[in-house]
């Protein structure tokens, strides 16, 4: 019954027109447009604190450009193979995908904070890795990717834009000679 009260006092108006304002009867503060909430309003607005650790979160070493000799990271020359880890970049005393072996990879699983995933630049075309690597990584809890340095490069970026743990070893794409043309 009260309801129905409520409904022909609207629609019974002034100019039958329905206004907004709330009724006596409603007389909260919150149901108005001219109120504004205050700290005094929210307790949730009164226990939130923001602590801002770093200005500008560390994402990691970005690999900006390869070539046959080497790679530019965060604007770093680096030249020849290289381990791209979370604290550090390093050169990778490797010389093609042949020499990727449990040892050569150990530096990838003693790192702390540890890595997630490790991307392997293989050179200029994707190369079969030593089953044997992939048998020591998956033991120590770390995936591995295998690719192409060129995409190997652009997911390690991928994966470190999304603030993930990775480490990269990198292989130069040496120049292929089976797309030239006998003169």
């Amino acid at each position: 019954m009260a309801f129905t009260t409520l409904v022909r006092s609207l629609l019974h108006r002034p100019h039958g027109l329905v206004f907004c304002r709330a009724s006596p009867f409603i007389s909260s503060p919150f149901l108005s447009r001219g109120h504004r909430l205050d700290p005094s309003d929210d307790e949730a607005y009164q226990k939130t604190s923001v602590s801002i650790m770093q200005k500008e979160p560390g994402g990691g070493a970005m690999i900006y450009t390869y070539s046959p000799t080497g790679f530019n990271i965060d604007g770093n020359k680096v030249f020849g193979p290289c381990a791209l880890l979370p604290p550090a970049i390093l050169q990778w005393n490797i010389s093609s995908y042949k020499d990727i072996t449990e040892e050569s990879v150990s530096l990838f699983h003693m790192v702390e904070p540890k890595i997630e995933i490790l991307v392997l630049g293989t050179g200029a075309r994707l190369e079969r890795i030593n089953p044997s690597v992939f048998a020591l990584l998956k033991r120590k809890g770390i995936s591995i990717e295998v690719q192409d340095t060129p995409n190997a490069c652009a997911t390690f970026n991928f994966l470190i834009s999304e603030r993930r743990i990775a480490a990269a070893g990198l292989i130069p794409p040496v120049p292929s000679l089976a797309l030239e043309v006998a003169h």
